[in-house]
């Protein structure tokens, strides 16, 4: 695997079946042999076998983690902390839940936005058909018969015939933006620049600024779980969840109102990171003594908010999409056939 930090699917495997031995009471070295015996890709074996030499070496997991090179930051703190707290377990369980939702989250937008994308890609190709090949088609026939297609139609066929004669710079726009995407996908550094660009801009608005939200609160639930005082816990989460400057922003606000001795929920309700009902949740969970269930049951809510945030627009875009290309279509046969209608009543 090189060098590439491992994806989340197998970042919450890992951490599953390491908190499962652990459990039974197999210390970590031993669960990680036991790992690797049973790993059947060479890549899997590859970074077990590094994590069981720096263990033999008596190294701690956390840093045996850190040596590797391809295990994320947030999951060798949050090792880390585990350790310290003596709360592995624990930590490992949230860990494994942490990276299963990511997956979820990162499946949920792919499935959304790759649908609506075929949708439109169909719609333009139905329309251009229809301007390139049809309408010329129907100008043979009006011209046979003595007459022209309407002005629209006209228009339609001539921008069709432009269309026709620009392929080559077209084909060339288009190879030139599939060449910057396989860049992006080459240089990571030039796509973490773009992603940057693109969360200050948006990263806080709509659906974004939610997912920033809720990433935010579940990291937040994951390190009280682990044991972590709040301000900790605070910086933590807004080191996973930051990268917009409003972002940003709303978590060194927070941070200001936890240092003047303010409340966790009014912190977080009051720099906006949580709702005024989601931080009354959280007032009753930390004056019950419950603030990981609440902290828990808000990340769960968020989770759907985000869901279902993604369905609505989703919902909106499909029928939106179909409704344009259907008014589309039906100009474009309407301005030829209305016509040839006319001629052929005026005929018969």
């Amino acid at each position: 695997m090189g060098k590439r930090i491992l994806t989340n699917t197998y970042l919450s495997m890992l951490c599953a079946e390491l908190a499962m031995l652990l459990d039974a009471g197999l210390t970590v070295s031993d669960s990680v042999h036991v790992l690797r015996d049973d790993e059947s890709s060479k890549e899997g074996q590859a970074v077990l076998q590094a994590l069981v030499d720096q263990l033999e070496m008596g190294d701690q997991f956390s840093l045996a983690l850190r040596e590797s090179g391809v295990f994320p930051r947030y999951m060798i703190h949050m090792v880390e902390i585990g350790e310290r707290t003596g709360r592995l377990v624990e930590t490992l369980k949230a860990l494994s839940e942490y990276y299963e939702r990511q997956v979820r989250l990162s499946v949920t937008i792919k499935n959304s936005v790759l649908y609506p994308a075929i949708l439109l890609v169909l719609m333009i190709v139905v329309v251009l058909v229809l301007i390139v090949q049809v309408l010329p088609i129907f100008n043979d026939v009006f011209a046979r018969l003595g007459t022209q297609m309407s002005p629209l139609a006209t228009a339609l066929m001539d921008f069709g015939q432009w269309l026709g004669g620009a392929a080559v710079v077209i084909a060339i726009i288009f190879a030139i933006l599939f060449l910057f995407v396989l860049v992006l996908a080459i240089l990571p550094p030039l796509r973490s620049k773009l992603g940057k660009a693109f969360s200050n801009k948006w990263g806080s608005k709509g659906i974004f600024g939610k997912i920033a939200s809720s990433r935010f609160i579940f990291a937040m639930r994951l390190a009280m779980a682990s044991g972590l005082d709040t301000q900790d816990a605070i910086d933590l989460a807004a080191n996973v969840s930051g990268g917009s400057r409003a972002v940003d922003e709303k978590h060194r606000k927070c941070d200001v109102l936890i240092s003047s001795g303010r409340p966790l929920h009014e912190a977080l309700t009051g720099s906006g990171i949580l709702s005024a009902q989601d931080g009354k949740m959280l007032s009753i969970g930390s004056r019950s003594g419950k603030a990981d269930e609440a902290m828990s049951e808000i990340a769960r809510r968020s989770d759907l908010d985000v869901t279902d945030s993604i369905d609505r627009i989703v919902g909106r875009i499909e029928p939106t999409l179909v409704i344009i290309s259907s008014i589309i279509v039906g100009v474009i046969l309407l301005s030829v056939m209305l016509p040839l209608i006319g001629i052929m009543t005026a005929i018969g």
